[in-house]
Order: C-alpha cells, then structure tokens, then sequence
C-alpha cells in the first residue's frame, strides 16, 4: 500500500476514506529555522486500519484534506498539538475537534510536557526510533526509514487516546479533559498580533506603564518586520536586546549601539526606527533599575511559598504533577491580588482554587 501521497486523486482518495472514520491519528513535520513562517513539509494520518504520509511539497491544493481535518464528526487525535494546529492552521484552517493526548497524559499524573515515544513506550509498550530526530524534512526524496519514521508518529496515537480515555474514565476526570481541550478551539492563541507579541517577552514583569509602552512599541515592531520579511523574530532582535532596550532606554544613535548583541548593521539601517519607538514612548529619567528580576517582597514570597504548599499537597493527593493545577506564575499572580487566572476558574477551582482563596 502507497505509504506517501503525492498525486491529487490519490489526496482524494484517502481523504475519502479518512472522512468515514469516527478518528484520525495526526501530525506534522515542518521547518521553521530561517522563516517567520513554519514549512510545512509533511503530515501524516492514521485510521485503525491504515497509516500515510502526505507531501504538502508535491501538492499545493490540500483542500481534500482540510475538508476531513474541519470535519466536526471526526476527532482528531494528536499529542502535544498546539504547534501543530498554528503551522496547519494558514494550509487547511484550524483543526478540530481534538484529542490532545499529552494533555490527557498530564491528568492521569504523567509529565505535562510528557513526549510522545515516552508516553507510547510506558502506555502502550512500543519503543519507537529516534534515529530522524534531526531530519531535513524539506529534502527528497524522503527514504523508506524516514517515512516509516514519519508513520510511527501516527501509528499508535489512536491506542495511546484509547487507554488515556480509559484511565481519565476510571479517575473520573474525562470532565478535565474536555475543559482543557475546549482551549484548542480559539484561533487566536495560534497567531501574534503585532500588539500582542511583547506578552512573550521573558524578563519584563512588573513594568512602569512607560516602559511597558515601550516592550509593546519594540515586540510590535520586530513582529510586523518578521511578517515581512519572513525571518524568525530572533533574527530581527533578540529577545534579550528588546530587554536591553526597554531597561536602558536609548535616546540616541550612539546609546543604542552600545546596547549588548545588538547589530551595527541594523542600528546603521533601522536604529531611526527603534529610537521612534523610544520616543514615542516618553519614557522620564531617571534610569531604570539594574537589570535582573527583582527579588520578591519578603511578605509576598512568603505567601507565594504557602499556596506553594497547598498546591503541592493537593496534587500528591490526586497523583498529579503539581505544574499541572498551577505553576509558579499562577501563585505569584495569586500573591499580588490577581483573581482572573486559570487556577480560580472551572476544575482547578474546584479542587484547588478555593482552597487557594482560603489562604489568602
């Protein structure tokens, strides 16, 4: 049986039969190293009964496939698919519904960022190939080993979901997954809005409102550039010479090419545009603050350090790793007064939540 598809009818074909299945096993392969915008190289589908490679590189109309990959009726099942979804996303719209099984896997009291040969190989007792983990996936033509390498990554999603399901049903916790997969279906969270791109910054919590006009103004520039362009954001501006901008405020040609790893070539050919950004964002003398993260409050480090507790004890009880209910960021909001995190809110409330407020 033909295990990559190249030819339209033969898309046609198989996305007939896919569309007859209650699910499909799916994942992707891609490229993104020297682009803004993902490449897509190849997806691979699964039924109970068969396993393909299609080669989006020899097919520049996926709309069969879209069709199935949209189809309400069919659930798709994937592990860790959100990077997945957003590189799908511009070829055949957003895919649902979806079986998510690394976030069911984190229910059951696996890792949360569990790998999919691990949670096969302790689940399902399979132990696949790592020896493509590196490949050029761009390049063809692919090799028997790659494609059946390819098709491993499909091959067991469906008996991995099957006894993930089992175990949630047995814990009583399918109503968790079906609240934490009901956040795959906004397309927002797989693109960046311009405006958006500085909530990504690492390094940049707790902003005067200048400063933080000012991440927004650079995060937004660097993303609107990157689009362009169609080079990866770091290549545009480090994350960390964004940092180093935002903290040293540069009122100067000359400043800003003292700022540490940032390219002559780009003060030279663009620094006009990042010293607009400075301007416009007014922000007042004095300088700010050594950088580095502050060091917390004694009092708020101390409460964090309690609804740390509380939080660990609660997941030792149900079998959880404890980033699972809530991480360190979640408590820290907590501490400072925030009341609109995901830790409050449906079954994490429900058994942690409120016992966090109780706290406080």
């Amino acid at each position: 049986m033909q295990r990559i598809v190249t030819t339209a009818p033969a898309l046609a074909e198989l996305a007939t039969r896919l569309a007859a299945s209650a699910r499909v096993g799916l994942d992707t392969e891609f490229l993104r190293e020297r682009t803004y915008r993902a490449q897509l190289c190849l997806v691979q589908l699964s039924s109970a009964d068969e396993a393909h490679c299609v080669d989006p590189l020899a097919l520049p109309d996926l709309a069969p496939l879209a069709a199935v990959l949209a189809a309400p009726g069919v659930l798709k099942v994937m592990h860790a698919s959100r990077q997945d979804m957003e590189v799908l996303l511009p070829a055949v719209g957003l895919t649902r519904p979806v079986f998510d099984t690394q976030i069911a896997a984190s229910l059951t009291g696996l890792p949360a960022q569990i790998g999919y040969a691990e949670a096969v190989r302790r689940l399902v007792g399979r132990e696949l190939a790592k020896s493509h983990t590196r490949t050029d996936w761009s390049r063809r033509p692919l090799s028997p080993e790659q494609i059946e390498y390819a098709l491993d990554d499909v091959r067991y999603l469906l008996p991995l979901a099957d006894e993930l399901q089992g175990q949630l049903a047995r814990l009583g916790r399918l109503g968790w997954l079906e609240e934490e997969l009901m956040g795959l279906d906004d397309v927002r969270q797989f693109t960046i809005e311009p405006d958006n791109a500085w909530l990504r910054l690492k390094g940049l919590r707790d902003l005067d409102p200048a400063r933080e006009h000012l991440a927004r103004a650079l995060a937004a520039w660097r993303e609107r550039s990157a689009v362009e362009h169609n080079r990866p954001r770091g290549w545009i501006l480090d994350d960390a010479v964004v940092r180093e901008i935002v903290l040293q405020v540069p009122r100067t040609q000359q400043a800003l090419a003292q700022i540490a790893g940032i390219p002559a070539g780009l003060v030279k050919r663009r620094g006009e545009e990042l010293l607009a950004c400075v301007r416009a964002a007014d922000v007042p003398d004095p300088a700010p603050p050594p950088p580095g993260r502050p060091r917390p409050a004694p009092v708020k480090a101390a409460l964090v350090k309690k609804l740390g507790g509380i939080s660990q004890s609660v997941a030792q009880e149900l079998n959880l790793v404890p980033e699972v209910l809530a991480t360190r960021r979640d408590l820290e909001q907590l501490a400072e007064g925030r009341r609109d995190g995901a830790v409050l809110r449906g079954w994490r409330g429900a058994i942690l939540g409120e016992r966090l407020l109780g706290a406080l």
